[in-house]
């Protein structure tokens, strides 16, 4: 009867895992932070931003890009002053997410007089992780690099540190049970 129980009980953990991590066939909202690492220019210093963005249309194949269309938001701090997409110059048609086989590749995202995020700036329909002072609203200047981190989902959290709780407890219930039985 006691054998039945753990089994149920690690059976249940590893459900409750398996569930955490193997991603749903539905739609979700994936959640980025970045940085900026601005080491050279007039304003040198670190700077975050977040973005976020609907995963429905993602094919993990090859080259893709989401927009605004797809619920990106970009939230970014630059000093001192609050920006978001509908500030980027293109709004509409910019920012853009871009990934490359499901990995993220960066933003593409212009203000003008300010900064630009991306990759080369003769090619804005392609995301990077370059950080730019922009003059003039033409005049781009590579000042420092922008770093991305995907931010994990709660549950998946939940239930990874659930399936661990369980574990560490069943493997203490089975050292406490051989004490005993000595």
């Amino acid at each position: 009867m006691k054998l039945a129980k753990d089994i149920s009980m690690a059976a249940f953990a590893v459900a409750i895992s398996v569930a955490a991590v193997v991603k749903p066939t539905q739609a979700a909202l994936v959640n980025y932070d970045f940085t900026v690492n601005a080491t050279s220019g007039d304003r040198p210093g670190q700077y975050f931003g977040s973005f976020r963005y609907d995963d429905s249309t993602l094919t993990n194949t090859g080259l893709e890009t989401l927009g605004v269309e797809n619920g990106l938001a970009v939230a970014f701090n630059y000093l001192g002053t609050n920006y978001t997409e509908v500030d980027d110059t293109d709004f509409n048609s910019f920012p853009i997410a871009s990934f490359n086989n499901g990995k993220i590749l960066g933003l593409s995202y212009f203000v003008a007089d300010q900064f630009a995020i991306g990759g080369d700036p003769n090619t804005p329909d392609v995301g990077g992780n370059k950080f730019f002072v922009i003059n003039q609203s033409v005049n781009a200047t590579q000042v420092g690099t922008v770093s991305y981190a995907k931010v994990p989902e709660p549950l998946a959290l939940g239930g990874t540190t659930f399936a661990a709780v369980m574990g560490l407890w069943m493997q203490r219930k089975k050292r406490a049970t051989k004490v005993m039985g000595s």
